[in-house]
């Protein structure tokens, strides 16, 4: 499943391809990845003749603000604006997404879901599952296997959460002020459960998932099995900036593609290149040579050093 670093990836490669284009229409090839608050042709009957403001990302979804076309061409130079100003960059949706004048667009990758910036005469994928058409012959595609992913429209002046209600579930943002070490701590207090279980957690953190966990633990010092009421404040603090590192490093590298992510130019993401422990199970540690391990920590695959990780 794409986590914080690929969505992080792919939320500022469309505010680099998408913003300020007409929407012109589209085709639902898979209903159910319409969610079911609006029919898939009612659904594409509210994007066209509407552009894209901005795209933020809220843990692993992608939420782009609406405008009436008119508006967004009028307003292209803001556009244009922002793209110059952050080529490499987008902001982290939390709070702030308020009603909007013309609605917002929902996106959730789920374990397999693609969403792919191409030329409308580029050849449809096996999975393709909804086309948005704007002009110049361009296309948004969602792609996806497993067929998890969902997109929602949420109505103008519509709180978006009151729709994408997943959104209301979500803890801070990892990069946020409100996540700090004293923050983790006293979530994690007398807990019963073994640490990465409890990164996994979304009301704990927003975005973090399995690639990272393990990544975290094993920057941090920590056994994913160690219990969190078991944690010294220390080892707590050291888990807090392993987060912040790591994410850093993921987003730096344009995410990791171990299956199907791909970015919006359709471009594997590169961290897995330089992962610590994720993947390389029987692979030597990079730190100290000793056999990566791998084990299933309710139900995921969990990677760790023995030597390096205690």
């Amino acid at each position: 499943m794409p986590e914080l670093p690929e969505v992080e990836t792919i939320c500022r490669g469309l505010n680099q391809a998408t913003l300020d284009r007409e929407m012109l229409g589209g085709d639902v090839l898979l209903n159910s990845t319409i969610a079911r608050s609006i029919s898939a042709t009612d659904f594409l009957t509210k994007l066209k003749g509407k552009s894209i403001a901005r795209w933020y990302r809220r843990g692993k979804y992608l939420l782009a603000e609406l405008s009436q076309f008119p508006e967004g061409e009028r307003e292209k130079g803001k556009g244009e604006e922002f793209r110059a100003q952050t080529p490499s960059s987008s902001p982290l949706a939390s709070s702030f997404l308020l009603p909007s004048k013309a609605g917002w667009l929902g996106v959730h990758l789920r374990m397999t879901g693609q969403l792919l910036w191409v030329n409308r005469s580029e050849p449809l994928q096996k999975h393709a599952r909804v086309r948005l058409f704007f002009e110049g012959n361009q296309e948004l595609r969602f792609v996806d296997q497993r067929t998890f992913g969902q997109m929602w429209y949420v109505p103008a002046e519509t709180e978006v959460s009151s729709t994408v209600i997943g959104l209301k579930l979500l803890g801070p943002e990892p990069f946020s002020d409100e996540f700090t070490t004293e923050y983790l701590a006293r979530k994690l207090h007398r807990r019963a459960r073994p640490i990465k279980t409890a990164l996994l957690d979304q009301a704990l953190i927003a975005g973090l998932g399995n690639i990272y966990a393990d990544e975290t633990l094993f920057l941090s010092g920590v056994m994913p099995t160690t219990l969190c009421a078991d944690l010294t404040a220390e080892q707590i603090g050291h888990i807090h900036t392993a987060i912040i590192q790591v994410l850093q490093k993921a987003i730096e590298s344009g995410g990791t593609t171990f299956s199907n992510f791909l970015n919006v130019q359709g471009v594997n993401g590169n961290y897995g290149g330089v992962a610590w422990v994720y993947n390389r199970a029987g692979q030597p540690c990079r730190t100290c040579s000793t056999t990566i391990e791998r084990i299933k920590l309710a139900g995921r695959s969990t990677h760790f050093c023995p030597a390096c990780q205690q």
